[in-house]
């Protein structure tokens, strides 16, 4: 019966690939493309450390230590789902995936399949439910991450990536364990997850690492597990990390983590949708010491330059231990927000501009196919005039779009020699007119209605 059950989602899953056309897969991914900029949350027990979400990888702790140690003392009373979810509509992100459970195997919702969850800690309550609806009420799509690596489960054999790698006596044991009892364990929680909370929009799996010592498809049965979370949830996006890369369906957008594309990422030379995953700092998880802060004039051009690049950014905050966005993570919150108060036309159903559109120097360009707007962000404040090249007969109007002020432009003329000015511009380019002093706006950006 069981072999007969994967049978089918396995066949649920190729006539999905099958049968959904193109348009049909850019229809169901029209909102993520449209709303391009997201909350990433990282939280479990690493919070109580600090250290890192890799806590227990990088200082090689056993599962049971781990647990001893940690376990008993996580009880976020500040925890408010609401406050975070007004946090991210603030900021002007559209959708949220939360960490339902990383790779140390603790599970933030009341799973009947493992003990090790926030239900058994002090706080005493399932933590996702809340959380869903909290967002959902501020109109934010819900995605879930879902940890493929599970170093608490103990039939997760040791490999390349687990805390007690070159542990022989922890090796050894591998023998004993069964990766079969453990693929179902991930079916049985990954059910949970897609029937208990609603519709979920995003599942974000992670992740494969295939090769010596390590973990691809075949250990997770990656078919199997696309199949059961198509069949669950039809409609729901997956990104690209069940090592199903050249599988027909097996994602649906591409994931660069911490790392910005030179250009819109391609496979077989097409380009796909694409979200790049970054951090306020060097750490996902809650890290008290970590310094490395990303400033707000830094996310603010990272966003925009995701979207110029056709991408998404889904951008990460980890909460501490008492269940509260700390303050270095509220102050670029708040930035963001700010900017995003006046500029989020150029961010919100844009991608990259036509390749007609030459970038000027010190400026990241967006373009919304729907309005025919283009819109030119400056990164550095030029001196009176800012040249378009090649865009001369291409435009109608100009202004700013913090504040709807119109910017005049001109033609390129030639000068005379009595003018005591060089000739800059080509006989294509437009001059944008611009004041001496940068308008009070982080990066202010330039809306152009195109001819």
């Amino acid at each position: 019966m069981k072999k007969l059950t994967l049978f089918f989602l396995l066949m649920a899953s190729a006539l999905f690939a099958q049968i959904e056309t193109p348009e049909q897969k850019k229809d169901r991914l029209a909102w993520w493309t449209h709303d391009r900029f997201g909350m990433f949350i990282h939280w479990g027990l690493y919070a109580v450390p600090a250290r890192h979400e890799w806590i227990q990888n990088y200082e090689r702790i056993p599962a049971e230590q781990y647990k001893e140690r940690y376990f008993d003392k996580f009880n976020p009373d500040l925890y408010d789902p609401k406050e975070w979810a007004a946090q991210a509509k603030k900021a002007g992100m559209k959708y949220v995936v939360l960490t339902t459970r990383h790779h140390e195997g603790f599970a933030l919702w009341d799973t009947k399949f493992s003990d090790f969850k926030a239900p058994n800690t002090p706080i005493g309550k399932d933590l996702l439910k809340p959380f869903v609806e909290a967002f959902r009420a501020e109109g934010l799509k819900v995605g879930f991450y879902f940890s493929l690596i599970d170093w608490h489960h103990p039939d997760f054999t040791i490999d390349r990536v687990h805390p007690l790698r070159g542990n022989k006596e922890a090796i050894a044991g591998n023998s004993k364990k069964d990766m079969n009892r453990f693929r179902k364990f991930l079916k049985d929680q990954l059910t949970e997850l897609l029937t208990d909370y609603g519709k979920i929009d995003l599942l974000f799996f992670d992740f494969s690492y295939p090769g010596e010592d390590g973990k691809g498809r075949k250990d997770w049965d990656s078919e199997g597990l696309l199949a059961l979370t198509r069949k669950l949830q039809p409609g729901i996006i997956i990104n690209d990390r069940l090592d199903l890369n050249n599988v027909p369906g097996g994602y649906d957008y591409v994931t660069p983590e911490q790392f910005m594309p030179a250009r819109w990422p391609e496979r077989n030379g097409v380009r796909v949708p694409w979200e790049t995953c970054q951090t306020f700092s060097g750490s996902w998880g809650y890290h008290r010491d970590e310094n490395t802060w990303k400033s707000s004039n830094q996310l603010i051009a990272m966003l925009i330059e995701v979207v110029s690049k056709g991408g998404n950014l889904l951008l990460n905050v980890g909460p501490t231990a008492r269940g509260n966005f700390d303050a270095r993570a509220t102050s670029r919150l708040d930035a963001l927000g700010e900017w995003m108060r006046y500029n989020s036309r150029s961010v919100y159903g844009c991608t990259a501009a036509p390749e007609e559109f030459q970038r000027p120097e010190n400026t990241f360009l967006t373009y919304n196919p729907e309005t025919r707007r283009l819109y030119v962000h400056m990164l550095q404040w030029p001196f009176k005039t800012l040249y378009l090249p090649g865009f001369k007969g291409k435009i109608k109007y100009a202004q700013f779009l913090h504040d709807g002020s119109e910017v005049k432009y001109t033609v390129s003329a030639k000068a005379d020699d009595a003018s005591h000015m060089a000739i800059t511009a080509g006989d294509q380019d437009l001059i944008l007119q611009m004041p001496v002093e940068k308008p009070g706006v982080e990066i202010p950006v330039i809306e152009l209605f195109l001819e």
